[in-house]
C-alpha cells in the first residue's frame, strides 16, 4: 500500500513527518523536500506545496472580456515562481503509483483549494476520489497524529467556495483593472497600470468617503470650563462643550469670587470581566495598538508561528477555547518558562476562560500549544508573548475598579471630577499590554470647602478620525466586505497601488479620483450591497444553500453590466483618470519647469519622467523598490530617493555632481566575513559603497553608513 500525504508548506510536511510513527527518511527531488517512511508493509510518502501551485487564467476573450477561464500552474503565469515548477513535479512524480490520498492542508477555504487543486491536476481525478481529509488546528505530535487516525471526508462545498471566490475576484479584478487602463490608453495614448477589485474597490471607496467627510468639515468653536482646586484636582463644569460665547462668561462671572463646595462624594465598584480569547481580526487590532504591527504583519507572524507548533491556526473567527484543546496541559507546559508560570500558578481553578460570542466551525481561537520557542526574533517574541498572556488572562479572575465621584458647587454652578483605581488586579496583572488606571483618591469630606480659579478654555471641534490598518479592518468585518483572511491583504494592495499612504490613511488624489470617476459612470463598482450580497451568497455554499456555479454566471452579468458602463464613457473616464493620475504622482520640478511624476512601464516597474514629454524627454530610472523623497539635492535641486536594504540616500540622477571626477580609489577598509578577502569602499550607480573584492564569485556588500557604525563599535 502507499499512502501519499499533500501539506501546504514544506514546514508543515517537516512536522507531520515527525509526529507519524516509524523513521521519516527527508529526500530531495530537484530541491523539493518530501519524506518517505516505510513500515510493515506500509509507504507513506509526505509531499508539500507552496501554497498555491495553480492560478487562474482566461480560456478565451470575447469581445476583450474574459469570462471563461482555467486553472494553469501557476509558473506558466507568473515567471517569479518558477520554483513552483519543482514542487508540482514531485507531486506528480511520487503520487503517481499511490493508492491512497490524504489532503494535510490547512483547514480553511484557501488551504482547502490548495490541496483539492494539488490532488486534481497533479495527481489526477481518481486522486480526489480516494483522498481523505486531515483536519487539525496545530501543528503538535497529538493533533497531528489525532487528524492522521481520525480522517474526514473532503468537503466539497469548501472547495467550491474557494473556487467561487477565486473566480470572482478574477472576473471582477482583471475585466474592471483592464477596462479602466485600456480607457487611459485610448484617451491619452498613456499607459499607466490602474486596479480595481471586488473588495478593494468598495473599501477604497469608504476611505474616500472619510476623506471627503474630513475636507469637508468646518470646525465649530466650543469652550470648556475648569476650575484648579489644588491638590492636582481639575473639575469640569457638568455641561461639558458648551457652544454659546456669552453663557460661557455668564458661568465665570457666577463662579468669581466663590469657594467650591463638595456637594457630594460617591464611591462605587465594578467589576471588569477577563478579556475573551484573540480570533484574527482581535490579534490583528491588539498588536496594532501595542506594537504598531500591520494587520499583514501579524498575520504573517502569526502564521509562522503556527506553522513553527507555537500556537494554534490563526485565520480563525472564534473566540472559543473548548475544552478539548486541553487547559491543564497547554499551561503545564507554559509553565516551564519561569515568566509565565508566575502567572499561571495565581490561576484559580477549575479552569474556566471567558469566551466571546464568534464561533469558527473550523478552528477554536487563537492560543498557544505549549511548546516553548527557543529563540525567535524580537517581532515575533513580541506576538507570541502577546498571545500567551491573552491566554492567562482568560482564565482569571475578575478585576475590580473602584470610582470616586466628586460632585461640587461653585457659587450656583455643577462641577464635577473624578479618580479610579484598581481595588483588585485580577486578570490584569496577567496581562501587562495594557495601562492600568491607579488614580490617588484625595481626602474630602461633604460639606468641605476648596478654594476654586475657574477659568475657561477655547477649541474646536475635530472631524472624523482618519482609519488607520486596524480600525478600517473592524469597519470592514461590521461590514461584511472581505473575509478573515483577504482583509489585511486588501488593504495592502491599496497601499501598494498607491491610493494610499500614512498611518492614519490618507487617500491621494488618484484614489479619490478614481472613486469619484467611477461612481459617476458606474457606481455599481464601488458598491458595498453588491460585495455584501455575493459575500452572503458564497457562504451559502458552504452550507449547501447556493450553488457555485449560479454565482459565478451572477457575477458575469454584474461584470458585463460594468464593463458596458465604462465602455460608453471610455474617453471621459479616461481623460479624467489620467489627469488624476499626473496629479498625484508628481514627485517633483524637472530642470525645464515641467513636473517629474513617477511613470509606470507597460514592461513592469516605474520611471521618473518629464510631464512636458514629448516636448522635454528628461527621465530617470528607479532601483526597484526606491521611494522618491520630499527632500531635494543641494547640488541640482532634483528630489532624492532612497533605496536598498539598509536604505541609502542618493539624488534621482546618478550623474549628479560627477561629471569631471575621477573614480576614488578602491580604498582598503575590512575583511570581507563571508570570504575572507578584502573589503573595498567602491563607487556605485547610487554613491559609495562597501564590496567585497572578489566580486563576482563573492557578492557580499554593505551601506556606507553601516560600515562606519561598525567602526564607531569597535572604538
Amino acid at each position: 500500500m502507499h499512502e501519499v500525504i499533500i501539506c501546504e508548506k514544506p514546514k508543515a510536511a517537516e512536522k507531520i513527518s515527525q509526529a507519524l510513527p516509524g523513521y521519516a527518511e527527508k529526500k530531495n527531488y530537484k530541491r523539493v523536500p518530501y519524506y518517505e517512511i516505510e513500515e510493515n508493509g506500509k509507504k507513506t510518502t509526505i509531499l508539500a506545496a507552496v501554497g498555491h501551485l495553480y492560478s487562474l487564467s482566461p480560456l478565451k476573450k470575447e469581445n476583450g472580456r474574459i469570462f471563461e477561464v482555467e486553472w494553469v500552474p501557476l509558473h506558466t503565469k507568473d515567471k517569479s515562481k518558477r520554483y513552483v515548477k519543482n514542487y508540482i513535479d514531485a507531486i506528480v512524480k511520487f503520487s503517481k503509483d499511490a493508492d491512497k490520498f490524504i489532503h494535510a492542508c490547512d483547514y480553511d477555504i484557501e488551504g482547502t483549494l490548495i490541496g483539492f487543486n494539488a490532488l486534481k491536476y497533479a495527481c489526477g481525478d481518481k486522486s480526489v476520489e480516494q483522498a481523505v481529509r486531515m483536519k487539525f488546528s496545530t501543528l503538535t505530535d497529538e493533533d497531528l497524529l489525532e487528524a492522521y487516525h481520525n480522517p474526514i471526508d473532503l468537503d466539497f462545498h469548501q472547495v467550491d467556495s474557494g473556487i467561487a471566490r477565486h473566480v470572482l475576484d478574477f472576473l471582477f479584478g482583471v475585466n474592471i483593472s483592464k477596462y479602466l487602463t485600456d480607457s487611459v490608453m485610448a484617451a491619452t495614448s498613456r499607459y499607466i497600470q490602474l486596479s480595481a477589485g471586488r473588495v478593494q474597490t468598495p473599501t477604497l471607496s469608504i476611505l474616500v468617503d472619510r476623506e471627503k467627510q474630513i475636507k469637508e468639515f468646518k470646525p465649530e468653536p466650543y469652550w470648556l470650563i475648569k476650575a484648579d482646586l489644588g491638590l492636582g484636582i481639575i473639575a469640569d463644569h457638568k455641561q461639558g462643550k458648551i457652544f454659546d460665547k456669552k453663557k460661557t462668561e455668564d458661568i465665570l462671572a457666577h463662579c468669581q469670587g466663590e469657594d467650591a463646595v463638595v456637594d457630594k462624594i460617591s464611591l462605587k465598584e465594578t467589576a471588569q470581566s477577563p478579556p475573551v480569547p484573540f480570533d484574527l481580526g482581535t490579534l490583528q487590532s491588539e498588536a496594532y495598538s501595542v506594537f504598531g504591527f500591520s494587520p499583514k504583519k501579524t498575520q504573517s507572524i502569526a502564521q509562522n508561528l503556527y506553522t513553527e507548533g507555537y500556537t494554534s491556526y490563526p485565520r480563525t473567527s472564534s473566540q472559543k477555547l473548548p475544552a478539548s484543546i486541553g487547559y491543564q496541559k497547554i499551561l503545564g507546559k507554559l509553565s516551564k518558562n519561569s515568566s509565565f508560570a508566575k502567572h499561571i500558578k495565581k490561576l484559580k481553578k477549575p479552569l474556566k476562560p471567558r469566551e466571546g460570542k464568534k464561533t469558527d466551525a473550523a478552528h477554536p481561537s487563537i492560543h498557544p500549544t505549549g511548546v516553548l520557542p527557543n529563540k525567535l526574533g524580537r517581532d515575533y517574541q513580541k506576538l507570541y508573548e502577546l498571545i500567551v498572556h491573552r491566554f492567562i488572562s482568560v482564565f482569571g479572575q475578575n478585576a475590580i475598579l473602584e470610582a470616586m465621584k466628586t460632585d461640587l458647587k461653585i457659587g450656583d454652578e455643577d462641577f464635577t471630577f473624578s479618580r479610579k483605581r484598581m481595588a483588585k488586579m485580577g486578570w490584569k496583572e496577567h496581562y501587562p499590554f495594557r495601562k492600568v488606571e491607579n488614580d490617588e483618591f484625595p481626602s474630602l469630606k461633604e460639606g468641605e470647602k476648596l478654594e476654586a480659579k475657574v477659568d475657561s478654555e477655547e477649541k474646536e471641534t475635530k472631524p472624523p478620525a482618519r482609519y488607520n490598518q486596524a480600525s478600517l479592518i473592524r469597519e470592514l468585518e461590521k461590514r461584511g466586505l472581505g473575509t478573515k483572511s483577504t482583509r489585511a491583504n486588501i488593504i495592502s494592495i491599496l497601499y501598494d497601488r498607491k491610493y494610499v499612504e500614512g498611518k492614519k490613511i490618507t487617500v491621494n488624489q488618484l484614489g479619490e479620483h478614481l472613486i469619484d470617476t467611477l461612481k459617476e459612470y458606474s457606481e455599481k463598482i464601488t458598491s458595498e450591497e453588491l460585495t455584501r450580497e455575493f459575500e452572503t451568497r458564497m457562504e451559502g455554499i458552504m452550507s449547501g444553500e447556493t450553488d457555485k456555479d449560479d454565482i459565478i454566471q451572477q457575477a458575469r452579468v454584474e461584470v458585463s453590466s460594468i464593463l458596458d458602463d465604462i465602455e460608453k464613457n471610455k474617453l471621459k473616464i479616461g481623460e479624467q483618470l489620467y489627469q488624476a493620475y499626473r496629479e498625484s504622482m508628481v514627485v517633483g520640478s524637472c530642470k525645464c519647469g515641467g513636473n517629474l511624476i513617477t511613470i509606470n512601464s507597460p514592461r513592469g516597474g516605474t520611471f521618473v519622467g518629464c510631464s512636458a514629454y514629448p516636448e522635454c524627454k528628461s527621465t530617470y530610472s528607479l532601483p526597484q523598490g526606491a521611494n522618491v523623497l520630499k527632500a531635494t539635492c543641494e547640488k541640482c535641486g532634483l528630489p532624492m530617493i532612497s533605496f536598498g536594504k539598509p536604505r541609502q540616500r542618493a539624488c534621482l540622477d546618478p550623474k549628479c555632481g560627477r561629471e569631471g571626477e575621477e573614480p576614488p580609489k578602491n580604498e582598503v577598509v575590512g575583511v570581507c566575513p563571508d570570504c575572507g578577502k578584502d573589503l573595498l569602499k567602491r563607487l556605485g550607480r547610487y554613491g559609495e559603497f562597501v564590496g567585497c573584492s572578489g566580486f563576482p564569485r563573492c557578492r557580499y556588500t554593505r551601506s556606507l553608513e553601516e560600515d562606519e557604525e561598525k567602526v564607531q563599535e569597535k572604538s
